[in-house]
């Protein structure tokens, strides 16, 4: 599943008229770049949630036969959250699957996070990455076999214990859903995985050798632009 429902408010005047994950990097759509990357990683179909501009992505993704791939589409009236947003695809998920948040650029291996939850048999393996300022992450703290023991989601400057975050790319199997209500707004890191930990389930953490870089505002959009423009080189 490819997050893209985001209002990207934090990205104006470049998200006025068109979606954050429709933003052009190196002359190609970020969601361009993101349907290629999983493509080549193996996926074969994919949803996307859609809620801010929804027309234009559906009009520039349409069926995902160009990427190799069949896309379907869950619309949201009303933002539903990022665990709330696969809940209401849950139907279409009757095997592990990638959670992918569409605004985070990266080409790195997703097999890699694929095998080690299969080696592992998680019930959740996360992508995670160094960051010197974590507090507007997904914390995360892991032992030495790289089970998490601890999340959380945007701490305070002094609560800081570690400096791995969350990637927003998760490979996660069905059972995430015993943790996720029937309805209202439900987030991952919010809700989700601490309930998960507090209930005794393996959460892994992948750590990643490779560059990402959250699209969160102007100056990280630009630094995505600059990479993009090399690896298009």
């Amino acid at each position: 599943m490819i997050l893209a429902a985001g209002l990207g408010t934090r990205l104006r005047p470049l998200t006025e008229k068109m979606p954050k994950c429709l933003m052009p990097l190196a002359g190609r759509p970020l969601l361009d770049w993101t349907l290629r990357w999983v493509g080549r990683c193996g996926v074969t179909q994919c949803v996307i949630n859609l809620h801010y501009l929804a027309e234009q992505v559906q009009a520039f993704v349409g069926d995902g036969k160009q990427y190799g791939l069949h896309a379907e589409y869950s619309f949201e009236p009303e933002l539903m959250g990022t665990a709330g947003a696969v809940r209401k695809v849950s139907a279409f998920f009757d095997e592990p699957f990638f959670v992918i948040y569409s605004d985070n650029f990266s080409q790195w291996d997703l097999g890699i996070l694929k095998s080690l939850h299969e080696e592992k048999a998680s019930v959740a393996t996360i992508a995670v990455h160094w960051r010197k300022d974590v507090t507007q992450s997904g914390m995360i703290e892991f032992d030495e076999e790289g089970r998490i023991t601890r999340l959380v989601e945007k701490p305070k400057a002094e609560d800081v214990t570690s400096h791995y975050v969350s990637a927003g790319f998760f490979y996660l199997h069905p059972k995430v859903f015993d943790y996720i209500p029937d309805s209202g707004f439900c987030d991952f890191g919010f809700h989700v995985f601490p309930a998960m930990l507090r209930a005794g389930e393996r959460i892994d953490a992948v750590k990643m050798e490779e560059p990402i870089i959250g699209i969160d505002t102007l100056e990280a959009y630009e630094e995505a632009n600059a990479w993009a423009e090399k690896l298009k080189r």
